[in-house]
Order: C-alpha cells, then sequence, then structure tokens
C-alpha cells in the first residue's frame, strides 16, 4: 500500500510541479533527457521511474526528493521532528513538548491567515471552531475520572458530544463562507482576501511555525489516505 501511494504522489507532484513552471510536456521531457512519451507515463502513473531520473526531477524544479515521492509537504524536505513517544532515546517530556509545538504552531498559522484576509469574520469563526474542539477533548478527559461532578457544566453528559459536533459542522459551512467572502449563513459580504498558502510560500511567510503545520499536514493525509485505501477494499 505505501509503495502504490508513494507512486501516486510522485506522478501528481511531477505534473504539478511542471505546470506551476508552466512549460510544456515536450520542454521538460528535454531537460530531463527523456522522452516525452516516457514522461507522461511518469505524470500518469503508468511507469516508475529509476532513482537517477527522481534526482533529476528534484533537481530541475528545486525541490527534495522526499517531497517529489510524497514523503515530506516540504519542498525542502525538512520536518518538525515527530513527537512520536517512548522511541530510542527519546523522553516522554520531551515528546509532549513537541506535540503542543505542533499544535500550537499550527493554529497560529491558521489564525494569522485568517487575520492576514481582513475578515475578522474568519476570524471569529476558527476560533469558535477551535475552542469547541478544545471544550469536547476536555470533556473527555474530566469524564474520565469518575469521581468529577458532570453537574458542574450546563450541557448534560450525554448530549454534549453530538451538540459540538453540530456546532462545529455549522461553524465549518461558515469559516468556508467566510473565507470566501460572506454574504451567507449569517455573515455579511466583504472583501477578504486570504494570503499566499501555497506550500511553496508557508516557510518563508511563516518561519519556525511552517514546519510544523507540514508535519500535521502530511501526518493526517497519511492518516486518512491509509483509512480511505481500508475503507475501499472493504468495498
Amino acid at each position: 500500500m505505501e509503495q502504490t501511494s508513494m507512486a501516486s504522489d510522485f506522478s501528481r507532484t511531477l505534473a504539478l510541479l511542471r505546470r506551476e513552471k508552466r512549460i510544456s510536456q515536450r520542454t521538460a521531457a528535454g531537460d530531463l533527457q527523456v522522452s516525452q512519451a516516457l514522461l507522461s507515463h511518469y505524470e500518469n502513473g503508468l511507469r516508475e521511474p529509476g532513482l537517477s531520473f527522481v534526482v533529476r526531477a528534484a533537481d530541475y524544479y528545486g525541490v527534495s526528493c522526499d517531497y517529489l515521492l510524497g514523503r515530506s509537504m516540504s519542498r525542502d524536505g525538512g520536518t518538525a521532528l515527530a513527537p512520536t513517544p517512548a522511541e530510542a532515546g527519546e523522553d516522554e517530556a520531551d515528546s509532549a513538548v513537541l506535540n503542543k509545538k505542533l499544535v500550537a504552531d499550527s493554529a497560529c498559522v491558521l489564525l494569522d491567515a485568517a487575520a492576514k484576509s481582513g475578515s475578522q469574520q474568519l476570524v471569529d469563526e476558527l476560533t469558535t471552531y477551535l475552542s469547541t474542539v478544545e471544550y469536547k477533548l476536555f470533556r473527555y478527559l474530566y469524564a474520565a475520572d469518575k469521581s468529577n461532578p458532570s453537574e458542574a457544566f450546563r450541557t448534560d453528559e450525554d448530549r454534549f458530544d453530538a451538540l459540538c459536533d453540530a456546532r462545529m459542522k455549522l461553524t465549518e459551512l461558515r469559516i468556508r463562507c467566510a473565507a470566501n467572502g460572506g454574504g451567507a449563513l449569517g455573515l455579511k459580504q466583504e472583501d477578504a482576501e486570504l494570503p499566499d498558502l501555497s506550500l511553496a510560500a508557508l516557510p518563508d511567510d511563516y518561519p519556525g511555525r511552517a514546519e510544523s503545520l507540514l508535519h500535521v499536514l502530511q501526518s493526517v493525509s497519511d492518516s486518512i489516505e491509509e483509512f480511505d485505501q481500508t475503507t475501499r477494499k472493504k468495498k
């Protein structure tokens, strides 16, 4: 499964980079020292390239081999240190610090991008969504200790989960609406323009934090792809 996913990532990324560079397949093939037919096969996932071609393509498009192969969402191949506990030589406290950095940095990038759009509505909706997630997670942990009285919260234990989900779904719609200038779902129409959020621009625009977000994106992408593949097999 991993090899199939990597091959798919390679062909998709290879074609994307050529389109970004705005060059024809014929031009790229000549520069990469392969026939146009072979490059077409690579870009459509019909053939798997050798290592020498991967290296040439990475140099040609100015990205890392890891990015080209779908192993990293950072174009230079860098990633935030993966916060997996219980690895050799890694202290659990260090893992907790790394986890907090990934989550905090990613949230900061999202909120900062929303603020740069000039839309206070978008900032408010993102804040509402993140706050609801935090509330929901806290309730899970709080309820795990049976000595904690459920009466501390106005919403009953058997209802808060579904109510949070409902609010989050509505907020997701409002976030998408606000990002496009509002005008529906109770949001006023406004001029909102998000900054460049391309994977190439993130490291320059959010130094020190972009790597955390890219790590989160890669991690979640891998996990949902694995789940998606499992679901397809069951069907």
